[in-house]
């Protein structure tokens, strides 16, 4: 393994698939290694370097449920607390969901709180505070504990859980518990102190994005900002008792993924968890405006991957990255991405034809010449960020089916299923969306 090749290779890679610039490092026995490539910002041509602090997204769960386990530890609370035990302001729509969701529920995503509820609550330091008052309009998305569906807000709510018990604002309760034990210097909150280092703009269409980052209100579920090798340093963590007594505990399998094409086959507490080639793996991705990152780890080698990226066909760089890295590294096959069956696969898709909606996402599924078209448009206070994207479903089996929007070199796919009472959904980009018309 020649890891200075990754010096030019990381160069080519981002420039295949039109990313501006990526930060890449890895734990591989025993030794971190850190490359950077292309620019933090193509209006300023700013270079990308090893230093420099990317939006890491939603990798920032595995940091707020590191954050719980350790208050777990400490006995101040259970997995399977009742939210409204410590906080009992808390309130959703549903009342039985206002006394009964867990903490387990919020870091395992089986709330089924709507969970793209993206709101600007201020710049305070109450902004956390403001939006879990905002909860109590929040429908349910699934019934509790019925499926698995993404749910940032139910990262915001446990980050108000957080402060509650520390008596520290969740950017504050940060540092506190996991950056400064861990020694970690390029890994922060607030952009007046990414504004200290090289920090990376996130761009879209080529361009540079229109807003640097989200609303400070979503914090605990992705505002952290920090150089590759920092997030390896905290998932290295993980694999001793650095920081946890038990780290183990957060792989646990709590609940499996109705589509296990996207990220893995199921989630454990912050982590998704998958299998490649009987070996676990725990991983966690992460999209901010413009901006993405992943994270990868394998246990059982004491192997660690970050990757950061400002924009361009940031999934399939990530993909192509990872599937070069780990066989190179560990001989490790990364599953392909699931794409259409080399023979056409017929079923009847009449029956998933309609309109699926939750918080974030209108879906309109209609069949055009036998074929299932889907036109997905993003609704709320994100909705101006991204267009509306159309692209036709092609079936893998009677219940899966792979698209690609035009202009994307890679497949997403969609697993249409039915909750124990009959209800249908779609999963689709980790999220459980019900048919509503």
């Amino acid at each position: 393994m020649d890891p200075g090749r990754w010096r030019a290779r990381l160069a080519e890679l981002i420039a295949r698939f039109g990313v501006p610039g990526a930060g890449l490092a890895f734990l591989h026995e025993g030794e971190v290694h850190e490359f950077a490539a292309g620019v933090l910002n193509t209006a300023t041509g700013v270079d990308v370097t090893t230093d420099s602090l990317f939006q890491i997204g939603s990798v920032t769960k595995v940091w707020t449920a590191t954050q719980i386990m350790l208050l777990v530890e400490c006995g101040e609370l259970t997995l399977d607390t009742a939210v409204a035990e410590v906080l009992p302001e808390f309130r959703v729509a549903d009342p039985e969901v206002s006394k009964a969701v867990t903490i387990r529920h919020l870091l395992t995503h089986t709330s089924g709180i709507d969970g793209d509820l993206f709101l600007d609550t201020g710049r305070g330091d109450d902004c956390v505070e403001k939006y879990v008052r905002a909860c109590a309009d929040l429908a349910q998305n699934h019934p509790l504990g019925a499926t698995q569906s993404y749910c940032n807000s139910g990262f915001t709510i446990a980050g108000r859980v957080i402060e509650h018990l520390t008596g520290k604002v969740w950017d504050a309760a940060l540092r506190e518990q996991v950056i400064e034990p861990l020694g970690l210097t390029h890994t922060w909150t607030l952009p007046e102190d990414v504004l200290r280092f090289r920090g990376a703009m996130g761009h879209m269409d080529g361009r540079p994005a229109p807003v640097w980052g989200l609303m400070r209100s979503a914090g605990p579920a992705g505002l952290i900002c920090a150089r590759p090798a920092d997030v390896v340093a905290f998932a290295r963590a993980h694999l001793g008792t650095e920081l946890l007594a038990d780290p183990r505990a957060m792989w646990e399998p709590q609940v499996d993924i109705p589509n296990p094409y996207t990220m893995g086959r199921q989630w454990g507490v912050g982590w998704i968890l998958d299998e490649w080639q009987g070996r676990r793996v725990l991983s966690h991705g992460g999209n901010t405006i413009g901006q993405a990152a992943m994270l990868w780890v394998i246990p059982e080698t004491e192997t660690v991957v970050c990757v950061l990226a400002n924009g361009g066909h940031t999934a399939a760089f990530q993909h192509a990255l990872a599937t070069e890295l780990f066989d190179e590294l560990l001989g490790l096959a990364v599953p392909p991405v699931l794409g259409p069956p080399a023979e056409p696969f017929e079923t009847d898709v009449e029956r998933y034809a309609g309109v699926y909606e939750r918080a974030g996402a209108r879906m309109t599924m209609s069949v055009r010449d036998g074929r299932l078209s889907l036109y997905n448009e993003p609704t709320g206070a994100l909705a101006g960020m991204q267009p509306p994207m159309e692209f036709d479903l092609v079936p893998v089996d009677d219940t899966t089916f792979v698209g690609r929007p035009e202009g994307e070199p890679q497949w997403v796919s969609a697993v249409f299923y039915e909750l124990a009472d009959g209800s249908p959904y779609v999963h689709l980009g980790v999220r459980a969306t019900p048919r509503t018309a």
